[in-house]
């Protein structure tokens, strides 16, 4: 494999080995960054003369005898985390000159870690899209083929990772914002247990970098492989030093299970609000024959798997919910007009977001006591099952659509189209309830675009997914190099 697809893994050996310097890998990096990313547009704000800085005192402290976690290693940061001197705009452009004066936890994590930021990657405008696009930045293409989008928020992370600009990255998700990005790149994500990685500092623009619990957003690692997940989550997981990590620290639990023959999984592919197009539902057949096929219990079927219907409804209240928690007054108002003007009747998920964003406190509070009621049952299947494998949305990448109305936007599933938003139900599943998700490639459409699938793990157990998704690599392989200009 070229050196610019090595793993973090990889990398590390080759570093402690001598084999390479960090400073000539950065410089690899860059080099290939300003030759190639014309074509993806995944770096939108390069760092390169601190990198090249960091670099050098990285390659000093190792020969100094130090080794730390990704002492040297080039890796890239989304633009919604606050890195100090550069802009942080979440694509917005009346933000495009705010400088933040200090960088989030994540950041700082990395850094101390020995990580090499080459840069920030590219995001939608207010990171609320499954495309990455803005007036700042334009718009990043998929590495498989530029007509496509590389999927949001964290689209232009997985584009990085998939053209070989650094090892590691991390991004965020709500909506599948790390998940979907790695399910139409090619690449590897994984969403952690809700509040077990701090996302101070990867806040919207002049917004003060407080040390809050957001509801269902999390911070998390991209890769290109499994196990490089697990380093990254390593060096990312731990409460807010300001806060619970005054007195706490993490020690995750180990994974169930070492091999896929002890594996107990529980395959879904099928959702009652949208069908799973033909490439997605063949990428998650692949799985579950491998798994069928290495000894391990699969089933299709469980009554205790929470209804579907009512957790995407759940997730789609609260999601709508908190995006329009500062909308103007005015605004507020038109929206609940129309909400008013539903027909009782009306229970599709469009329904349901338009009445979600005008929801009561009230009403939140007993949307959210029904999510306690799914999480409680998640912990009683999850006495059965050590993980769900499941789409993560319906189909592949789709083409670049920047209708300015996401609402009229479709998206078209084996002939047929269906309302944009609707696709984030599989995203939803692990989402709402706070679990953890792995996103794994798992082969490629007829078209020859990459088709991932989700392992949803149990809360807290953030390592028995990761597990499970390493030794489905081994089994099926995983990151391929796109085939269109890599």
């Amino acid at each position: 494999m070229e050196r610019k697809f090595l793993t973090a893994e990889q990398i590390a050996a080759a570093l402690r080995s001598g084999e390479v310097t960090s400073a000539e890998l950065t410089d690899e990096a860059i080099a290939r960054i300003e030759r190639d990313d014309k074509a993806i547009n995944a770096i939108c704000v390069p760092d390169f003369d601190r990198a090249r800085a960091a670099a050098r005192d990285a390659d000093q402290a190792r020969a100094r005898g130090e080794d730390r976690p990704l002492l040297g290693i080039p890796v890239t940061v989304k633009e919604s985390y606050n890195v100090a001197g550069l802009p942080t705009t979440w694509g917005m452009p009346p933000h495009r000159d705010y400088l933040p004066t200090e960088d989030a936890v994540q950041v700082s994590r990395l850094k101390s870690a020995g990580a090499v930021v080459l840069g920030k990657t590219n995001v939608p405008l207010g990171l609320q899209d499954i495309q990455s696009f803005n007036e700042i930045y334009g718009t990043t293409n998929n590495p498989w083929d530029h007509g496509r989008t590389s999927g949001g928020s964290s689209g232009g992370s997985a584009a990085a990772l998939a053209f070989g600009f650094g090892a590691l990255s991390i991004g965020s998700d709500l909506a599948g914002s790390l998940r979907t990005p790695a399910h139409f790149c090619g690449v590897y994500a994984h969403k952690p247990t809700l509040g077990l990685a701090s996302s101070r500092g990867m806040v919207p623009p002049h917004t003060p970098a407080l040390p809050v619990a957001p509801d269902l957003a999390v911070v998390g690692p991209m890769a290109r492989s499994a196990r490089d997940l697990t380093l990254l989550l390593d060096v990312m997981a731990g409460p807010d030093p300001l806060t619970f990590g005054v007195a706490h620290h993490v020690t995750l639990p180990p994974a169930r299970h070492e091999r896929l023959c002890d594996f107990r999984v529980l395959v879904l592919d099928e959702h009652p609000f949208i069908p799973t197009g033909s490439a997605v539902r063949a990428g998650v057949d692949r799985v579950a024959d491998a798994l069928v096929d290495a000894g391990a219990r699969v089933e299709w079927h469980s009554q205790l798997l929470p209804d579907l219907a009512e957790a995407a409804t759940i997730y789609m209240q609260l999601l709508v919910a908190g995006s329009v928690a500062r909308f103007p007054v005015e605004s507020y108002e038109q929206l609940r007009s129309q909400a008013a003007g539903l027909s009782t009747d009306d229970h599709s998920l469009d329904a349901v977001r338009l009445r979600g964003m005008v929801l009561s406190h009230r009403d939140w509070i007993e949307v959210d006591t029904r999510r306690e009621y799914h999480r409680h049952g998640w912990r009683q299947l999850f006495a059965e099952f050590d993980a769900v494998v499941c789409p993560i949305t319906p189909t592949p990448a789709f083409p670049h659509d920047h209708h300015p109305d996401p609402r009229q936007r479709r998206i078209d599933i084996d002939g047929i189209e269906y309302p944009y938003f609707d696709q984030l139900v599989w995203a939803g599943l692990a989402t709402m309830p706070g679990l953890p998700s792995t996103a794994v490639p798992a082969g490629r459409s007829p078209e020859g675009l990459p088709v991932g699938v989700q392992l949803i793990g149990p809360m807290f157990e953030d390592r028995t997914p990761l597990r499970l998704a390493e030794l489905l690599e081994q089994r099926i392989g995983g990151f391929q190099a796109p085939e269109r200009g890599a």
